[in-house]
């Protein structure tokens, strides 16, 4: 039986990796640091709790154990914790480094956590510049992209086969945060209307975390040294997905579709770029990737989970949302103090 480690497994994409996996009757070794934390699905499936730090070499060297068939580091975010893996992957017949399109910068240098939003004039494709090394605190909005560069250099430079992946915006059950809270509390909350800025256009490339799993299964046949962008198939824009949101959850309201006369806060949403911001996935499915599904299809899980949550506790909040990221979020005063306004068509 193949064999499988997902170090940070119990997290967003690691659970979907490890379900994906199970599925197709791999032996799965999950790692964490609180058993409390394990998703009971996980458990259900046959997958085994490894607790392990993350950042100490003799652990990880106990958890790889005499070699395994795949390895997913889903926690790797700067050089030093790279070179921490290094002397386990001899033993790896296929890794994968879960990174991010946070590296990437358009043509004037700009990245997705610049004080100015890039502007990439086409699909962002694995050729993309991006950011330097660095290795300054990675939690940070200049860290996070130049740490990821680093670690992916760390691996890439071995000449081990290291698959590095270059997510969007990930979304899923457990996705922390989930961004579709923007949306899904809205209907909730039973909210007449949705405004969103710059009509809706505004769009930037979801991946499920489903898709970068069925990705991960992938590269798990067809070990190599690469990097790959791992995307949906669709890119919808603000528009699409709040329609998405309120259908699943019957709910209808009015479409307030903001101009540039709006406040510029206003109908904001996390997914407001413009130009949208798109991945090329040419790469991945030239080595064999067919997406679960698309965002609708993908996406629906996530909904039901957060709804779930909210029908067994009302006061319960996603992971991730904090009070001044939900006073951002949801300025209900501020809307409807602008559609009170009599120039705005209700």
């Amino acid at each position: 039986m193949r064999s499988a480690l997902v170090i940070g497994g119990t997290g967003l994409i690691g659970r979907a990796v490890a379900l994906r996996l199970l599925s197709a009757g791999w032996n799965v070794s999950v790692s964490g640091r609180d058993p409390r934390r394990m998703p009971t699905e996980l458990t259900a499936a046959g997958a085994e709790l490894v607790l392990l730090d993350r950042d100490d070499p003799a652990g990880l060297a106990v958890a790889v154990g005499t070699g395994r068939d795949l390895l997913v580091d889903c926690v790797c975010f700067t050089a030093a914790q790279a070179r921490v893996l290094l002397p386990q992957l001899s033993s790896v017949r296929s890794a994968v480094m879960i990174s991010s399109k946070a590296v990437y910068i358009d043509d004037a240098g700009n990245h997705i956590n610049s004080a100015s939003s890039p502007r990439f004039k086409k699909p962002v494709t694995e050729q993309q510049p991006t950011m330097k090394p660095g290795d300054m605190p990675y939690a940070t909005p200049e860290g996070y992209g130049a740490n990821k560069v680093a670690a992916e250099q760390v691996l890439l430079d071995s000449g081990l086969p290291v698959t590095v992946l270059r997510p969007s915006k990930v979304h899923g059950r457990r996705a922390n945060p989930p961004r579709e809270w923007f949306f899904v509390k809205r209907a909730l909350d039973r909210r007449r209307s949705v405004l969103l800025a710059g009509r809706g256009e505004g769009g930037d490339h979801p991946s499920a975390a489903a898709n970068i799993a069925a990705l991960v299964e992938v590269v798990a046949e067809r070990p190599g040294c690469r990097i790959l962008n791992a995307a949906d198939p669709d890119v919808p824009n603000g528009l699409t997905i709040s329609r998405v949101v309120a259908a699943q959850m019957g709910h209808i309201w009015h479409e307030i579709l903001l101009d540039e006369d709006a406040p510029h806060d206003l109908g904001w949403h996390p997914w407001h770029h413009s130009p949208p911001i798109v991945l090329d996935t040419t790469a991945a499915q030239a080595l064999g990737y067919r997406p679960v599904g698309n965002y609708a299809d993908t996406v629906a899980d996530e909904i039901d989970w957060l709804v779930d949550n909210v029908a067994v506790d009302a006061a319960w909040t996603p992971p991730g949302i904090d009070p001044e990221t939900a006073s951002s979020w949801f300025n209900y005063a501020g809307e409807d103090e602008w559609l009170r306004k009599p120039r705005v068509s209700r």
